[in-house]
């Protein structure tokens, strides 16, 4: 990638089942490994709705901006990576003899400039009596936008029962077994919601990192933010780089989603006493400030975020270091020491954003537009082979 050190977009990412997520400002790849060792990626175009509204991209909105868009990204990689798995699951039910693994890829050492854009010889020449395999194609359509906002709304239920609603339920039945009738104007009461959205969050990361299926996505986080550490680092983007790495990373989502939870208990203290009663029951008003809760939640993103994008421009100061502690501890649930092969597949879908992000500083926007912008899957049989293409120039 020939991008200079002071043009070097952020990027961010998301593990997935088998898989990693990278996004850059212009684009979105996803990097899968199949049963067979095959490194699946789907390249896509990504264009943040603040480059239509520039506004958007002031301090403190930008957070509910790239937190919103995260959970969209979000959705659209776990579809990608659940297809995948399905493909694996229908390949191992089939009752046909596998194929020698030499010959399943036969064909398939040549990328095509038309398809990623790029001047890359073969390997070897093409069977000339069969049609050349080719890395690159048109990506399957991804879920439709009224599925994706579906899976949203059913997970944004989901969230705002187990981490807004029963929190504050629990806060309000410990004050009566305390023998307090604490008020939501009481910043004990918020205090008291806060420690219980806390430990629910951390028995809900602890209890799914008993899961096998999810210890492995949480190899797969350690192995982003290795990586991106990598990136980050302005280190060369290798195997033995990405392993000396930690895997923690002040901007995780971990760390995001604990600030939040932190800081909503000061917002939330100096806001609702300044709200008036809606109702005589104290049922009606008790529900009418959960559902209150659920835009305070954009400010409380906001403000989260930038602490965390401050945090990781400043790593060393030493109340940098106290405040990113608790997310450190958070994040050493949530990431897991990977393996090689996950870095591999890591390395592979920061490979496939960064060689966009290139193509975009180095041409027009129409050429950019009109050759790259069309989501595109690229096949390689391992990562020797993805290297060798989505690293190259690098």
């Amino acid at each position: 990638m020939n991008l200079k050190d002071a043009d070097r977009p952020y990027v961010g990412g998301q593990a997935v089942i088998e898989g990693v997520m990278m996004r850059s400002p212009k684009c979105l790849a996803i990097a899968v490994r199949r049963a067979d060792g095959s490194i699946v990626i789907r390249d896509d175009a990504w264009v943040s709705i603040w480059e239509r509204l520039r506004f958007l991209r002031w301090p403190f909105l930008r957070g509910a901006v790239i937190l919103t868009e995260s959970i969209y990204n979000g959705v659209q990689a776990i579809h990608f990576a659940a297809q995948q798995a399905e493909r694996d699951a229908a390949s191992e039910a089939e009752a046909e003899p596998k194929a020698d693994p030499a010959k399943r890829f036969e064909g398939k050492g040549r990328v095509t400039a038309s398809a990623v854009g790029m001047d890359t010889a073969p390997d070897r020449a093409p069977d000339t009596e069969s049609e050349p395999a080719q890395h690159a194609r048109p990506a399957e359509p991804g879920p439709t936008t009224s599925n994706t906002a579906m899976t949203i709304a059913i997970s944004f239920v989901l969230a705002i029962a187990l981490f807004v609603g029963l929190p504050h339920l629990l806060a309000l039945l410990a004050g009566k077994i305390a023998g307090e009738n604490l008020g939501v104007d009481s910043f004990a009461f918020h205090a008291l919601d806060g420690f219980f959205k806390i430990l629910i969050f951390v028995a809900y990361i602890g209890g799914i990192g008993l899961i096998p299926e999810i210890r492995r996505v949480f190899e797969y986080h350690g192995a982003e933010h290795k990586v991106v550490n990598v990136y980050e680092g302005g280190l060369e983007l290798t195997l033995d780089n990405a392993r000396s790495q930690t895997t923690f990373h002040a901007r995780c989502g971990t760390s995001f989603v604990l600030f939040v939870l932190v800081l909503s208990i000061f917002i939330f203290a100096a806001v609702f006493p300044l709200i008036p009663t809606v109702s005589s029951s104290s049922v009606v008003n008790h529900l009418a400030m959960i559902i209150i809760k659920i835009p305070l939640m954009l400010p409380l993103a906001g403000l989260a975020y930038e602490i965390n994008r401050f945090a990781s421009a400043h790593p060393h100061q030493l109340w940098v270091q106290a405040i990113v502690q608790p997310g450190r501890l958070m994040q050493k649930l949530t990431t897991r020491e990977p393996a090689d092969d996950q870095l591999e597949i890591a390395l592979a879908a920061m490979g496939a954003a960064l060689r966009r992000e290139a193509a975009a500083a180095t041409e027009s926007v129409r050429e950019v537009s009109e050759r790259d912008s069309p989501a595109q899957i690229l096949v390689f049989r391992d990562y020797t082979e993805a290297a060798s293409v989505l690293h190259a120039g690098a």
